[in-house]
Formats: C-alpha cells, structure tokens, sequence
C-alpha cells in the first residue's frame, strides 16, 4: 500500500502537512510520497480521483486502486490512515 500526501508546498496548510508526514513517518516506519497538485503527475493522480481540494491524503496500491482518501482539513488521524496501510 501506498500513502501519497498531495498539497501545495507553498500554502497556508504546508506546515500541518509536514509535521502530519512527519509524524506519520516516525509512527510506522513508512514513506509518505508527495506531490504538488500543479506538476503533470500531481494533475494526473488528482483528476483521476477527482480531488480538488488540499491536502489529501491517499492510500492506494501499487497498481493505482484507491482504498481511501480524505480531503482537505482537517488532516486525518494518523491511526486512521494506518488501519488501512498495514493489513
């Protein structure tokens, strides 16, 4: 499983977002991939899930299915995302 954090580095919300990865990180020993809605692939993973509100939070699998996501604010809890990541 994949946990992909899409939001812009430059925005009010990019300090919660990287204490949330970080924590995130620090919790399960786990990558968390990012991406910038206004880069190519951030464009294409987001119109693909109809996301157009940031952050998102994602987890997917290797192949591109989703599972879940959460948009926009609040952050999700991290327990929550990880009841989906580690199975």
């Amino acid at each position: 499983m994949r946990t992909v954090v899409v939001y812009k580095e430059f925005s009010d919300q990019a300090r919660e977002v990287f204490e949330w990865i970080d924590q995130f990180e620090k919790r399960t020993g786990r990558t968390v991939e990012q991406l910038d809605p206004e880069t190519p692939e951030g464009e294409i993973f987001c119109s693909a899930r109809d996301i157009l509100q940031f952050p998102a939070v994602v987890v997917c699998d290797d192949d591109g299915k989703t599972y879940e996501q959460w948009i926009g604010q609040p952050m999700p809890q991290i327990d929550t995302v990880v009841a989906y990541v580690v199975n």
